[in-house]
C-alpha cells in the first residue's frame, strides 16, 4: 500500500513540473491567451526572414507579432498585417522596418515611432516601410567592390 502511493506522489509531482513547462513555454514564446490586441497593415517591398508568428517590437520590446502575409500580385509587393498590444499608440507617421537581431540571429518587425500626434486606428495601413536586406548581396557588393568611389584630385 505504502508503494502504491509513493507511486501516486511521484506521479503527480511529475505532471505537476510537465504542466509547469508548457505553461512557461508558452509565456516564452508569447503563444499564452491574453491580452487585447488590434491589426495594422503595411506593404513590404522584401519581406525575407520574417512568417506569421514572428515578433514586432518597439523600442527592443515585444509589443506583437506578424498575424498574416501574402503577395499583392497587382504590386508584387508583400502584403502584411501585425497585431499591436492594446494600450500601446502607434503615431500616424512611424515606420516599419525588418530589422536583424544580429548576423546569426532572426529577423523581427521594427516599429520606428514618429512624432505625430495622432495615432494609427485599428485596421489602418503603414506607408512607410522598409524591406529587409539581404546579407548575402551586401557581402557580395563589398567583395566586387561595387561601391561608389571618391575622385582623388
Amino acid at each position: 500500500m505504502a508503494e502504491n502511493k509513493s507511486e501516486v506522489i511521484a506521479g503527480a509531482v511529475v505532471l505537476a513540473v510537465a504542466v509547469g513547462f508548457v505553461f512557461y513555454a508558452g509565456k516564452l514564446t508569447g503563444a499564452s491567451a491574453g491580452g487585447q490586441s488590434y491589426e495594422l497593415g503595411a506593404s513590404f517591398r522584401s519581406a525575407d526572414g520574417i512568417t506569421v508568428g514572428t515578433d514586432v517590437r518597439l523600442a527592443g520590446v515585444k509589443v506583437g507579432r506578424v498575424t498574416s502575409m501574402a503577395l499583392d500580385p497587382s504590386t508584387y509587393r508583400a502584403g502584411t498585417t501585425i497585431s499591436v498590444a492594446e494600450g500601446i499608440s502607434v503615431p500616424d507617421d512611424s515606420a516599419l522596418a525588418i530589422s536583424s537581431e544580429g548576423l546569426l540571429g532572426g529577423n523581427y518587425v521594427e516599429i520606428l515611432p514618429g512624432g505625430s500626434p495622432i495615432h494609427f486606428e485599428p485596421g489602418d495601413q503603414i506607408e512607410f516601410t522598409q524591406g529587409s536586406i539581404s546579407l548575402v548581396s551586401l557581402l557580395m557588393k563589398f567583395v566586387g567592390g561595387d561601391s561608389a568611389e571618391v575622385p582623388s584630385e
